[in-house]
């Protein structure tokens, strides 16, 4: 008897201090990760969220960028990190729902190891050439791809990531041989490039429309299943020849998975809220991205879709880990 109490003392205790603990988040500064290098798709969209949540918050938001593996090393580090909800992650398509099909020995699974918050922002990709590149539409890229089989090269933000994955897709319905260059974010790979290191780019609207519209670089086609309300002008790929054809990006929100459903909650309401602020709709607008807050359970059933959808990608693609 006395045991039993003794326990059931022990385990009020311990929900009680849990429940204050919650009730206190956040006591300090949330870190929010990126995946890729300072400039990119990804860490834009960090850094317009960053303040205005960290207002609703009540405390800083600090965003840390923590490149390579296409995101895998971050996703990796947040998942193995205190699930106290002062870490969060602004993860991409890649390492939620494609890392999983390309690495075997990948150190993390999304599905269990991680917690669903909320979606951030949906959005295709462009494909955009150097000013240089001959080609001012994609059946002419194209048409230079199979006449110079492995002379034309693409780079993207990472090995499985949405630019790879939209990059492969193309080759593969198009029957063309373009080499892929990876990049640790988009911002290094929009800068190779910029400075003509690589023929194309499957970019992010964040990273491409300002070098589209400063005449830097030109854009061929969308990703997407719409055109970019931002470059209406720019038709589809399956406009453009290949019907059927759809790879669209998206960035989302997720925490350690043991991190208590109150914080989890806690975090989706100030996300939301944050997505839903007319002044942040703005901003992720002007970017070409679109704002698609949602609940955990949302998002949870979204990412087990795109996992199952990128597996069959990957399979009928053959795409490996170079």
């Amino acid at each position: 008897m006395r045991r039993a109490l003794l326990f059931a003392a022990l385990a009020g205790a311990a929900a009680s201090a849990a429940t204050s603990a919650s009730a206190q988040y956040p006591s300090r500064a949330v870190t929010l990760v990126v995946g890729f290098a300072p400039g990119g798709g990804t860490d834009t969209v960090a850094r317009v969220v960053q303040r205005p949540l960290g207002e609703r918050l009540g405390q800083q938001v600090v965003v840390d960028n923590k490149p390579g593996a296409g995101g895998n090393i971050a996703t990796n580090m947040v998942a193995k990190s205190a699930p106290d909800g002062l870490t969060v992650m602004l993860a991409n398509v890649g390492s939620l729902t494609v890392a999983p099909h390309l690495q075997k020995d990948l150190p993390y699974d999304p599905m269990k190891d991680l917690a669903p918050v909320s979606m951030g922002v949906i959005f295709p990709n462009l494909v955009v050439v150097h000013s240089s590149v001959p080609a001012n539409t994609l059946a002419e890229f194209i048409k230079l791809a199979k006449d110079n089989p492995g002379k034309y090269t693409y780079g993207s933000s990472g090995i499985g990531g949405a630019g790879h994955l939209a990059g492969e897709l193309l080759k593969m319905m198009a029957k063309i041989d373009l080499v892929h260059v990876p990049f640790k974010g988009g911002g290094p790979a929009m800068q190779a490039m910029l400075g003509g290191q690589i023929h194309a780019y499957m970019a992010t609207p964040v990273a491409a429309n300002p070098h589209v519209k400063a005449g830097k670089a030109k854009a061929l086609a969308v990703t997407g299943p719409e055109r970019d309300p931002l470059s209406p002008g720019v038709p589809t790929v399956a406009e453009s020849g290949y019907p059927g054809y759809q790879a669209t990006n998206w960035y989302a929100f997720v925490v350690p998975a043991k991190t208590p459903q109150d914080i989890v909650q806690r975090l989706n309401r100030e996300i939301v809220a944050t997505l839903k602020d007319p002044k942040v709709i703005g901003l992720l607008r002007n970017q070409g991205v679109e704002p698609q807050p949602g609940t955990p359970a949302e998002l949870a059933a979204f990412m087990k879709s795109e996992l199952e959808t990128w597996g069959r990608v990957v399979r009928e693609a053959g795409i490996k880990v170079e």
